[in-house]
């Protein structure tokens, strides 16, 4: 958030039009350490939430001095929007060829509260932001880079029709969303049932974009540790983040999605970064240049009664997580059941012929086997070593799999 006006000392334009010299310094510093590591940010202009709240002390106030009276006109005003067309050039200008810029969001959580309360709105003001947006940043540097507009998830079920804008707008270029579902992802009771919870909104997320690439970049205990007070103990939290960036993967999202922390202090724990760390080096055991996955979520068999299985695939590569349902211990975390029968797993959609099936332990980041499995009538059937509490499974051709490998 190039704003994080959660204070008074924190304000990118103040008053708007005027940009705070030491908080454009704080970006020129910051561009300049994520480009020094390889990082790279999702950037969006303002942070919705708190300028909401606070919307009495905001420079764009026009009790202020600013642009328009109330946030219901933050989408409609003309004024707010050549304040925001004025924030992004001058940021576009400055850090907009940074190889450190991934993407902007180009407006953070957008509600139908904040055009009127009328969902109706949020399509025109990406059309016209998105675009406007478009042609400044390939007149300045030759290229645009990518855009999305993110959106709090239960606002897609309260207001169906922002489900257009959000995953097909033709001017955005992915869909993005903030996953902070009620009773599971929020106030997480185990590491199980959260994850669950992601599958099932990613695959409905994936279905809604169809072939456009789709993550979460907000998820965690928001609940548990706003309203409750509660920072969760960071071995029930590592396997609870571990879990749902699994989820988030094997249903056809690109990368693990995006953790708000919810704990003191306010960073990843040493656990989560291994558990990142895991999951990009599983990354090379798909070819995702040429992967048109679809969610198989639902379509995957397993004769394990005690896995959920959760998976995507196209005609020549499938990726399944399993996780298992019935190990649960009294603190919510999963007690590893030994007992456990090897996994026999029935894959859809994949093009006849023989394949490469890969096992991966994702705590420790290993691969532990790999076999070679037919598909016949475009089903694939592999047994694969028991499933002790988690297990990631790579699919590929058997051709593809050794020109990867460099055979």
């Amino acid at each position: 958030m190039l704003e994080y006006c959660h204070g008074e000392h924190r304000y990118l334009e103040r008053p708007v039009g005027c940009f705070v010299p030491n908080m454009v310094q704080f970006w020129d510093d910051l561009f300049q350490l994520l480009e020094k590591v390889g990082l790279r940010v999702l950037l969006t202009p303002y942070d919705t939430f708190f300028m909401w709240i606070r919307w009495r002390h905001h420079p764009y106030n026009r009790a202020n001095g600013g642009v328009c009276a109330t946030q219901a006109e933050w989408l409609t005003s003309p004024g707010m929007r050549a304040a925001m067309k004025h924030r992004l050039a001058f940021a576009s200008a400055r850090w907009g060829s940074s190889s450190a810029l991934f993407a902007w969001d180009i407006w953070n959580e957008i509600h139908p509260a904040h055009g009127g309360d009328d969902p109706a709105t949020a399509a025109p003001f990406i059309a016209d932001v998105a675009a406007w947006l478009r042609t400044y940043e390939k007149e300045r540097h030759g290229f645009a880079n990518l855009q999305t507009v993110s959106v709090f998830g239960p606002e897609l079920i309260n207001h169906p029709m922002l489900a257009e804008a959000i995953f097909r707008h033709p001017a955005l270029d992915f869909a993005n969303t903030h996953l902070y579902e009620t009773g599971t992802i929020d106030l997480p009771r185990d590491t199980v049932n959260p994850a669950l919870a992601v599958a099932r909104l990613m695959g409905t997320a994936v279905e809604e974009a169809g072939d456009r690439p789709v993550f979460d970049s907000e998820h965690g205990p928001i609940h548990s540790f706003k309203d409750k007070k509660r920072t969760l103990p960071a071995a029930f939290d590592d396997e609870y983040f571990r879990h749902i960036q699994w989820a988030h993967l094997a249903s056809g999202g690109a990368g693990g999605g995006m953790r708000w922390p919810n704990r003191h202090p306010h960073v990843l724990t040493p656990g989560m970064r291994a558990a990142q760390r895991a999951l990009a080096d599983f990354l090379p055991l798909i070819d995702w240049t040429c992967f048109r996955r679809r969610n198989l979520s639902d379509e995957l068999r397993c004769n394990d009664p005690g896995l959920a299985l959760v998976g995507c695939g196209d005609e020549r590569q499938a990726l399944v997580w399993t996780v298992r349902t019935d190990s649960l211990s009294s603190e919510g975390m999963i007690e590893p059941r030994r007992d456990a029968p090897a996994a026999r797993l029935i894959v859809p959609g994949l093009h006849d012929g023989e394949y490469v099936v890969t096992t991966y332990d994702t705590r420790a980041g290993l691969i532990t086997a790999r076999l070679r499995a037919p598909s016949a009538d475009s089903v694939l059937e592999a047994t694969v070593e028991p499933v002790h509490s988690t297990l990631a499974v790579s699919i590929r051709a058997a051709g593809d799999a050794e020109v990867s490998a460099g055979k």
